[in-house]
């Protein structure tokens, strides 16, 4: 049923492109009042995804809903959500404002919502110049700009930041978060989780078409723990050692090398050095947010929130 929120679910969602699977059972909601990423690396699935949430390729199994309801059945989806995909071409010759107009007609939303969404993107002063003449980041405000001609509920965005300058990536991420703040839906993709860290709350990590990692970003934070990689004289003396002074999470190397968990480079040093362990090597690993998107998107690693996940405890 129609809720009329902008909330987006997608529900084991799954499409096949012949014998190429390219989404697997997907399940996530975008809320309201939020920005959500959706990462992945290039050919994760995410494109396809964007596109079956916007009614543009049908899903082979599950479903994609805005508001309650698939895209095809939204009355007026113009209003409910705007997208802005890759390659969304203008007519190089037409005026920001003129290709403005045009959909503006299509959608039947008057003209002067023409000159609101132009100033909303900081393009007035580029209305009256052809879009041909537009730099990529000039481009994507024109984009956006025709996104948001229909004052929607919610933004589905492919890759946005691509082409903007840092400045253009600021103040993206003031417009998505201010937009969010008034209750709206925003959905992102990204192949770079440094490019939208900042921006988005929740984050939804798929590889290979299936979820990763679906939850708040804060919370995926939490799950990566500082660590110290050391390589010592005797692997064993240190690792006795350490478990003496209550370091417990310990993982040891085949190179002779140890992870241990939740501690200082310092103080496993001290430890070493009253146990009489000679230390080879001594690295202190912070919480890296991109080397854990790596590490989801290559499968190698399992987070609390992802466990919950996948037993269907969805926040």
């Amino acid at each position: 049923m129609h809720d009329g929120s902008g909330r987006i679910a997608v529900q084991q969602l799954s499409k096949n492109f012949g014998t190429v699977q390219a989404v697997s059972d997907l399940s996530f909601t975008v809320e309201p009042g939020s920005v959500t990423g959706f990462l992945g690396p290039n050919g994760a699935g995410k494109t396809t995804t964007l596109r079956m949430i916007l009614g543009l390729v049908r899903p082979s199994a599950g479903t994609a809903t805005i508001n309650g309801l698939p895209h095809d059945k939204l009355g007026e989806p113009a209003r409910v959500v705007g997208s802005v995909l890759e390659n969304e071409g203008f007519h190089p010759k037409r005026t920001a404002r003129n290709h403005l107009k045009v959909y503006a007609a299509a959608i039947g939303v008057p003209d002067r919502r023409v000159d609101e969404v132009l100033e909303l993107v900081g393009l007035t002063d580029a209305a009256n110049r052809r879009a041909g003449g537009f730099s990529l980041g000039m481009r994507q405000r024109l984009a956006l700009a025709t996104a948001l001609l229909g004052d929607p509920q919610a933004l589905v965005l492919d890759e946005p930041a691509n082409g903007l300058d840092p400045e253009g990536i600021a103040w993206l991420r003031t417009f998505l978060r201010d937009f969010a703040r008034n209750g709206r839906t925003v959905l992102v993709s990204s192949h770079l989780l440094a490019e939208v860290e900042q921006t988005i709350d929740q984050v939804v990590i798929i590889s290979h078409g299936q979820t990763r990692y679906y939850g708040q970003l804060e919370d995926l934070r939490k799950a990566q723990r500082q660590r110290v990689i050391v390589l010592p004289s005797d692997q064993e003396a240190l690792t006795t050692a350490l478990r003496a002074e209550q370091l417990t999470e310990i993982e040891q190397d085949d190179d002779g090398r140890l992870t241990v968990l939740d501690t200082t480079a310092r103080h496993v040093g001290d430890i070493a050095l009253r146990a009489g362990v000679a230390i080879y090597g001594l690295d202190e690993r912070h919480a890296d947010l991109e080397n854990l998107f790596f590490q989801l998107t290559n499968g190698q690693y399992e987070t609390e929130p992802q466990q919950q996940y996948q037993q269907g405890g969805q926040r």
